[in-house]
């Protein structure tokens, strides 16, 4: 589901021009319209079978705006850092979801609401909420806009359409750990108006349980805010907009401000995630549980060992695949893409995903911007097969992309797998980098 990761060229070299636009997450640009990370749940063909890359990159943080800490020095924590995280069937039929529950509170305050099916996405930046998942006690304060009795609201295109929703703060509590008075997105808020034109023309709007195919996206790429330096510097088409009773208009928003990514403001384990599943059949299977857990190498639950780093671009936070011949320099790792996607003149396609007569074995090579590699063994196997299963969980299901890898959900089962924060210190140094 990557809002950063996905940009079109021109995207890209227009928010490095910004020291905006970053990689894996969910939002647009203010160029042309990012690529979804996984084929548009418009084309796709029936719920069982639709492809989820709720994420088309994002604008990256501005790194101007980080503490400068030493690159490996590591402050050490005690704070439970352990989320439950699970692969399960959900009403749209949807394969490879990972989902988790997440607590709101109004800042300050014992005012809670913990939410269920709230879908894990290292590919975009922030907490977006259905406002109608909401008990109406939880009067989360709106974000003020530019002018008297205005408030901003945001637009974050994703590969599979859009989300709309006034920004709020709230106190994000996960595991132990709180993310305090965080900007998130309340999509489908009354209190904005419906969504600007630019924004509505952005593909399907994903502003119900059905749409979501949940009831939020929690968004823990490798950036802190969901579009950073560009957002703050000037109104970008299809970010944020200041809205009155009536209208919206584009309008820019500090980074301070933006939608967060909540790992980055919790008060430790605040350098990256863990996402740990166990390792699944060629069959699949019908429920996965596993484990995100917050902090690189700050407890004895998230140390490094011997995974290999791939340092990513610090605007994009891309890296490389080389695979059957062609250099893919548009890749990321994305948990919330619920397949690999990626470009194949030999697969058969059935529709959105591959369905090759029998399973195919395969392999890739990851590079990372300092040069380092990895080799990645895969298979794709028959969607339709899949499908048919009735199971939830595959390593193999794959489709067809243009130009970019995504290693979705299927790269994560039987792998350790670090998504590190921008300019944060960690044992092998600052963000973002991806290790395994």
């Amino acid at each position: 589901m990557t809002i950063r990761a996905l940009l079109s060229l021109s995207a890209v070299a227009l928010c490095t021009l910004l020291h905006g636009c970053g990689g894996g997450g969910s939002s647009s640009t203010s160029a042309s319209p990012a690529p979804a990370s996984a084929p548009a749940a418009t084309s796709a063909p029936a719920a069982a079978s639709t492809p989820s890359a709720a994420s088309a990159p994002a604008a990256a943080s501005s790194t101007a705006s980080l503490p400068a800490p030493a690159s490996n020095v590591v402050v050490q924590s005690t704070t439970p850092n352990v989320q439950p995280i699970r692969i399960a069937g959900i009403a749209s039929g949807t394969r490879n979801m990972l989902q988790t529950s997440v607590t709101l509170c109004i800042p300050g305050t014992d005012t809670c609401q913990t939410i269920d099916n709230i879908q894990v996405d290292t590919g975009s930046q922030g907490l977006r909420i259905l406002a109608s998942a909401l008990n109406p006690s939880m009067a989360l304060p709106l974000v003020a806009g530019n002018a008297t009795n205005t408030a901003m609201a945001e637009c974050a295109v994703f590969g599979s359409g859009y989300t709309w929703g006034a920004v709020r703060q709230a106190d994000v509590r996960l595991a132990g750990q709180v993310a305090s008075a965080t900007s998130v997105q309340l999509i489908a808020d009354s209190a904005v108006p419906g969504a600007a034109a630019d924004c509505a023309q952005s593909g399907l709007p994903m502003l119900d349980t059905t749409k979501l195919r949940g009831n939020g996206i929690l968004g823990v790429g490798p950036f802190i805010a969901d579009c950073g330096a560009g957002c703050a510097n000037s109104a970008m088409p299809r970010w944020y907009y200041s809205c009155t009773p009536g209208a919206c208009s584009a309008s820019a928003l500090a980074v301070a401000q933006q939608v967060t990514n909540p790992v980055s403001r919790f008060a430790s384990d605040n350098n990256g995630v863990l996402i740990e599943l166990p390792a699944v059949p060629p069959e699949g299977a019908s429920t996965v549980t596993g484990t995100m857990t917050f902090g690189i190498g700050s407890q004895a639950n998230n140390v490094l060992g011997d995974a290999t780093v791939l340092k990513s671009n610090s605007v994009t936070g891309y890296v490389s695949t080389s695979f059957s011949g062609s250099q893919y320099g548009s890749s990321f790792i994305d948990s919330g893409s619920n397949g690999l996607f990626f470009p194949s003149a030999t697969l058969t396609a059935c529709g959105v995903w591959f369905c090759p007569a029998t399973t195919q074995a395969l392999s890739a090579t990851l590079s990372s911007t300092t040069g380092v590699t990895a080799d990645v063994s895969f298979s794709v196997a028959k969607s339709t097969a899949l499908f048919a299963s009735g199971n939830y969980a595959f390593n193999n299901l794959a489709g067809p992309a243009n130009g970019f890898f995504d290693w979705g959900l299927p790269f994560f089962y039987g792998r350790r797998v670090f998504t590190a924060l921008e300019g944060r210190a960690t044992p092998a140094g600052n963000g973002p980098y991806y290790a395994f």
